[in-house]
């Protein structure tokens, strides 16, 4: 069978096929940039019936050219917004990326408290309640103690609705032997904002940076990886992207958001790690 056009789509997305060693190719070609670089999807023909010529396909194998994984999108344009803006590590965090030319706005219940710690920080940082700061953001940073997480996001499902949601947020307990993970019924904290915030897109990252370090006006470089977890790759790109802005700091996929829970929890190592060694670690990951 010769390769013939079995598809035209009226947006530019052409689909040709051809039969090779009873396997159906079905390549599928967009012809704007933006739409995809090209696809190609491989049926594999178990039977196939002359009678009323239907394919039964046994299974679907879908292999899609991507670009490389480290040429990460342009953020120039993105506005942040960092939900608990007014606690170390969203400070921390909006202190670092303002400093790196991004737009950023901090949030909190309190719109005046906000604008006032914003302004102690400097480099253009706005503040806001926590409502105009998700609704004026593209990409929002949760940065809330455990405790108050559910609490805010169910709050907040309207104005984070559409926008890249970063869950940087550490369910842990502490006792005299130090830190530990918490059980966390949807698998983690990440996960437990997917699930509140259907209409956005969820992103694990952050959770294994000082917030010592980021509000050290001393420290000039972040010597760390950020792990970027989560189920859209555009939105991964973008907060690998975002973390990779900050000097020092490489943004790195870390996987589906279901494997979150294990991030989180690796904090608890990091902070026995601190307190025996008297540091602030972070992670780097080799060969990538």
């Amino acid at each position: 069978m010769h390769d013939r056009v079995v598809a035209q789509h009226k947006r530019g997305v052409s689909c040709r096929c051809h039969l090779h060693r009873g396997v159906l190719i079905l390549r599928v070609v967009w012809s704007r940039a933006t739409d995809c670089v090209g696809a190609q999807v491989i049926w594999t023909v178990t039977s196939l019936c002359t009678i009323d010529r239907r394919v039964a396909v046994s299974r679907l194998v879908t292999t899609q050219n991507t670009l490389d994984p480290r040429q990460l999108p342009d953020i120039t344009n993105v506005t942040i917004g960092v939900l608990g803006g007014t606690g170390e590590q969203g400070r921390g965090l909006a202190r670092r990326l303002a400093m790196a030319g991004m737009r950023v706005t901090i949030g909190s219940r309190d719109a005046e408290r906000a604008a006032s710690i914003a302004a102690e920080i400097g480099h253009g940082i706005a503040g806001a309640s926590n409502e105009d700061c998700a609704r004026g953001s593209d990409v929002v940073i949760v940065a809330v103690p455990w405790d108050g997480h559910a609490r805010l996001l169910e709050d907040m499902g309207a104005a984070l609705s559409g926008r890249i949601v970063v869950d940087c947020v550490n369910p842990l307990g502490f006792d005299k032997q130090g830190a530990y993970a918490l059980p966390v019924p949807e698998g983690s904290a990440a996960q437990q904002a997917a699930q509140l915030l259907p209409d956005s897109r969820v992103v694990a990252a952050f959770h294994h940076i000082s917030a010592v370090l980021l509000l050290d006006e001393t420290v000039d470089t972040i010597d760390t990886d950020v792990l970027v977890l989560g189920d859209d790759r555009e939105a991964t790109d973008i907060v690998q992207a975002v973390a990779s802005a900050i000097t020092g700091i490489r943004g790195i996929y870390g996987g589906r958001l279901r494997n979150a829970g294990q991030v989180e929890a690796m904090t608890a190592n990091l902070i026995s790690m601190n307190r025996r060694y008297k540091v602030h670690a972070g992670l780097r990951v080799t060969d990538v």
